[in-house]
């Protein structure tokens, strides 16, 4: 199918795009295109303007600074991935980008478009939650922070306004002891995953560890615990977080998975590998 009729702009400048999102109605904001072109042309999204913002190259940096990593809202899921600096001091985000679809797609898509469209199947919006991030919204009106457990309110639901864009996320460093895996599954490499899970292991920090499950739910699923050190502990405390769940499909098998995912999370963290 071909979408709907609509207005093409290209801004210039970031407050170009954003002025136009405060007087445009039913505007939606282009990036990378991966998930809002196939919505246009199954005519599930059908706005009056696209306004396209992918060549904002103030949008597309990555930095490090005072023990925080900005990450633009256009950097690429490729970028993540490859980038040295995301690599040296958020090696398991650097690990979650590359399983995002294939490589086209990964050249393409940018992470403030994931995140804006939240669908509960994606590695990164449960990244962001799973690393503590915090989203910088901007609008013509100023920008504010919204901590991501505060930002996906359910199944492609976010706090995200109508003229607002994702410009940016703040990432803390961890901690030098503590240590992150991810684990997916994922019925076809490139496939959305059926479950995921990313385990942080606060180890000599203090305070709890956590899992943050996506694919599982509408949206990422965060639980802070102290998780056993034998494997038969573990499992009952990762079945009865799971049972909480309300999957869209396939409850019980995705369930297990839910299971699965944890624990190779689990493990990799255990050896230092994310």
């Amino acid at each position: 199918m071909k979408p709907a009729v609509f207005q093409y702009l290209r801004p210039t400048s970031l407050e170009e795009a954003l002025s136009i999102l405060r007087d445009q109605t039913d505007a939606k904001v282009l990036a990378g295109g991966q998930s809002l072109i196939p919505l246009m042309n199954f005519r599930l999204s059908r706005p009056n303007t696209l306004v396209d913002i992918s060549h904002l190259q103030e949008l597309a940096t990555i930095s490090v600074a005072e023990g925080t990593v900005r990450i633009g809202g256009l950097v690429r899921h490729q970028e993540l991935h490859e980038n040295p600096q995301i690599k040296e001091v958020l090696p398991v985000l650097s690990k979650a980008a590359g399983e995002v679809g294939h490589w086209a797609i990964r050249n393409r898509g940018t992470l403030g478009g994931s995140l804006s469209h939240a669908d509960p199947a994606a590695e990164l919006p449960a990244a962001m939650v799973a690393l503590h991030a915090t989203l910088v919204l901007e609008s013509a009106d100023g920008a504010r922070e919204v901590p991501a457990e505060e930002f996906f309110l359910g199944f492609l639901t976010t706090d995200l306004q109508p003229d607002e864009i994702v410009t940016a996320v703040k990432i803390p460093i961890p901690a030098a002891k503590a240590r992150f895996g991810f684990a997916e599954f994922a019925r076809r490499p490139g496939d959305f995953a059926v479950a995921g899970a990313y385990v942080e292991l606060a180890g000599e920090t203090g305070g709890d560890d956590a899992v943050t499950w996506f694919g599982v739910s509408g949206g990422p699923e965060r639980r802070e615990l102290k998780l056993a050190a034998t494997d038969a502990e573990r499992q009952a405390q990762l079945k009865e977080l799971v049972e909480e769940f309300d999957p869209p499909e396939d409850a019980a098998y995705r369930k297990h998975l839910a299971i699965v995912v944890a624990e190779d999370a689990y493990q990799q963290a255990t050896r230092g590998q994310a």
